[in-house]
């Protein structure tokens, strides 16, 4: 008998002003992983390449479709390392002025707004100033 699994799981990198605040696991979401599935067949959706950010504190969970308290949105750049497993790390920047506030929750989407929700995590809250440039870097493991 065959027995074939495939697991996708998360993990992200926070750094502020260079340096790194956060590492963190996520939940890959019920609507990304019908994302993925959606990729193989015929059923194309939008791709993966948008982050958010937001200032809510309710645990991710499979069932999540958007961010608590989202405050902002950025393109994100992705790209495929083709190995085993399989790595996606997208990177995402918000530069000074752009979500500003008390961040403890982020976001993988595909789209500019709105759009299906991936990959959900919630973290301790990281202090986002005017001044700080925030860039996350999530890995996609798919094995």
């Amino acid at each position: 008998m065959i027995n074939d699994q495939i697991s996708i799981k998360g993990a992200l990198t926070i750094t502020k002003n260079g340096e790194v605040v956060r590492e963190i696991d996520n939940l890959m979401v019920d609507t990304g992983k019908t994302l993925v599935a959606s990729r193989i067949g015929s059923n194309i959706d939008n791709f993966v390449d948008y982050m958010g950010l937001g200032t809510g504190s309710t645990a991710a969970a499979a069932g999540d479709t958007a961010l608590v308290a989202e405050v902002s949105r950025s393109p994100a750049a992705s790209s495929t390392s083709v190995s085993n497993p399989l790595d996606v790390v997208f990177t995402s920047t918000f530069s000074a002025g752009v979500g500003s506030g008390s961040i403890t929750e982020a976001g993988l989407f595909n789209a500019a707004s709105s759009g299906l929700l991936v990959a959900r995590t919630v973290f301790a809250v990281v202090n986002k100033g005017p001044d700080d440039i925030i860039t996350i870097t999530w890995t996609v493991t798919i094995s």
